[in-house]
């Protein structure tokens, strides 16, 4: 015998919560059912403990978007459609919390509402779009719209992950094979070279010196990286390191430029998306600038909200912020002028799809050969160095 706790809705679909005794889950649904309360949640007490372990991913929220979007189209309701979802999603917490939204309707509470219980699942845009579609009766719309928005979304971080994945390891390998040889190969050349006597050639003097240093001092140089790193995550968690450190990657030779256009198409696609969904203009900046992904482009979202307040144009503030060039300035002016301002962000939110993908080819195509010669320089110097003394042995002898 195990305690259950359930989550219930009555005929009159008021929910009903409690905890009960019992030796397996589908005893608990019978009980439930003899109560005439329809089951919404049954877990054994403790489970949730195994659930938290799990985390929501974009692709799973953007893959449950999708399927609830068909499923309205189809005409089905929608507590049947968040039921069936719930049966069929994978991750355990996302199907938890369909199904307590699924509750939540029963209970009287709009999809919106029951949704933005849940914000590590359902954030502020979702919700409000959600809420819009749920106004204007255009839920399914709605819904088809937030899930090629998150597919693209999806979509872009995979194209920068990859982009970054072969250098990292490239660095990763050249780091530890130069980091081997100073510390195992090197000192059995000196300790040889040291024994034979004579002057040794100048390059072969500091790769020994260099590899001298990484012996003694290695634990601690490891040790001021991880600190390093952890000190950095620390400082990014507050106002002036975001602020800080945001504004540097913006400034990135040329990673710069991929963020800065990521985070411009970002932007353009978020308002556009909203906008076309019958999200307010004031509504619609204030969620953009939380899910912006950079704090300079957040406070620069900020201050066009408050001089839109005061009567003011969208241009002219986006324009004062530094991060949006004159060609996106120029579009978003002639999208106001002309009232079709959502149609306007989606073609900057397409090109600067096309410019990412551009700006992620080119990051590739020259971080990898940089990587490769500078590997090879490294390695081939140390070992170059190592034989020099070889070398003018052997002329000593010739």
């Amino acid at each position: 015998m195990a305690n259950y706790i359930y989550v219930g809705v009555t005929n009159t679909g008021a929910q009903v919560r409690g905890e009960v005794q019992a030796g397996s889950k589908e005893e608990v649904i019978s009980l439930l059912r003899k109560k005439r309360l329809r089951p919404v949640s049954v877990k054994a007490k403790g489970a949730n403990i195994s659930l938290n372990i799990s985390s929501i991913k974009l692709k799973d929220i953007s893959r449950f978007t999708r399927q609830f979007s068909a499923m309205t189209s189809a005409g089905l309701p929608l507590v049947q459609c968040l039921d069936i979802l719930a049966s069929q999603t994978e991750n355990k917490l996302l199907a938890q919390i369909i199904k307590q939204v699924s509750g939540d309707i029963q209970g009287g509470n709009t999809l919106a509402d029951a949704m933005s219980k849940h914000p590590k699942a359902f954030n502020s845009l979702y919700c409000n779009m959600v809420a819009s579609g749920e106004a204007s009766g255009n839920l399914d719309s709605v819904l088809n719209r937030l899930a090629d928005y998150q597919e693209k979304a999806e979509a872009l971080r995979r194209k920068i992950k990859g982009a970054m994945t072969y250098p990292i390891i490239v660095l990763v390998v050249a780091v530890g094979a130069t980091a081997a040889m100073l510390t195992w190969v090197v000192p059995t050349f000196a300790q040889m070279f040291v024994d034979m006597g004579g002057e040794l050639p100048l390059p072969t003097q500091i790769v020994m010196s260099i590899s001298e240093f990484l012996q003694s001092y290695i634990i601690f140089m490891i040790l001021g990286i991880i600190g390093l790193v952890v000190g950095l995550m620390y400082y990014y968690k507050t106002e002036d390191g975001r602020l800080r450190i945001d504004a540097v990657k913006l400034k990135l030779p040329i990673l710069g430029d991929l963020e800065r256009k990521s985070a411009v198409g970002r932007f353009s696609q978020t308002l556009s998306t909203l906008l076309s969904s019958g999200v307010t203009i004031i509504d619609a900046l204030s969620i953009t600038a939380k899910t912006s992904g950079n704090r300079v482009l957040e406070l620069g979202i900020k201050k066009t909200l408050e001089r839109i307040t005061g009567g003011h144009t969208i241009a002219e503030p986006l324009k004062e912020t530094g991060v949006f060039p004159p060609m996106v300035i120029h579009m978003i002016s002639v999208g106001e002028k002309t009232g079709d301002l959502s149609e306007m962000l989606m073609k900057v939110s397409q090109f600067y799809e096309e410019e990412v993908d551009a700006a992620v080819e080119a990051l590739t195509s020259v971080i990898e050969p940089i990587m490769i010669v500078v590997m090879g320089a490294v390695i081939g110097g140390i070992l170059v160095s190592m034989y020099l003394p070889m070398f003018d042995m052997i002329g000593v002898i010739g």
